[in-house]
């Protein structure tokens, strides 16, 4: 990924939290030597080592999934338009985005190993729910053929690239106003957008 120095963010702890908040991504790989994406959750897994997921059975992308072979995770966050009438000065619009890129390589899993990934990824996304439900609430039959359906997989983690693009190459002055402006739109990007500029100046 194209990352100019000022908007690379190294710091590891604040990427690993991004990818959990932001973990429905797009996973890249080859498949029959063409570019293929499927954009589902992917989990970070406690230890930060593995990215876990599942896609369904017929989709052909798991079935180039060859031990060793690298495959990338993409995981989007805020973004928003930054018009340059906000500016004290001529210059041209521009947008602002944060963004992380996970390169790995990528394993089948099965059997409790698969249970267990889905275990967590419903438990994590019912938490907000009034009426959770659980996969200890299943039947094992039903359970089993739902399963069926499905490939998992895990990505060991070998490279990390996050971009934060937060007008870090303006001045105090324009950067303040940036984010005033952006705070007077209505929409969730550039209040999120606004909210990382202000927290990143700190």
């Amino acid at each position: 990924m194209y990352t100019p120095k000022i908007f690379n963010n190294t710091n590891t702890e604040e990427v690993k939290t991004f990818i959990r908040k932001n973990s429905f991504g797009i996973l890249v790989s080859q498949v029959n030597n063409k570019l293929w994406a499927t954009h589902i959750p992917l989990e970070l897994t406690e230890d930060d080592i593995f990215l876990e997921g599942h896609i369904s059975k017929a989709n052909p992308q798991w079935r180039n999934f060859n031990a060793g072979d690298e495959v990338m995770a993409i995981f989007q966050g805020a973004h928003t338009y930054i018009s340059s009438s906000w500016y004290d000065h001529e210059n041209v619009p521009t947008w602002n985005y944060m963004a992380v890129h996970v390169y790995g390589t990528v394993e089948i899993i099965e059997g409790e190993q698969l249970m267990n990934s889905l275990r967590r990824i419903v438990d994590k996304y019912e938490q907000r729910s009034v009426h959770p439900v659980s996969m200890a609430k299943m039947s094992p039959e039903f359970l089993q053929r739902e399963i069926r359906g499905i490939v998992g997989f895990q990505i060991r983690i070998t490279n990390i690239e996050a971009t934060y693009k937060l007008s870090q190459n303006r001045d105090a002055v324009n950067h303040k106003a940036i984010i005033s402006e952006l705070e007077k739109r209505e929409d969730e990007n550039s209040h999120a957008i606004a909210g990382a500029m202000s927290s990143a100046k700190k």
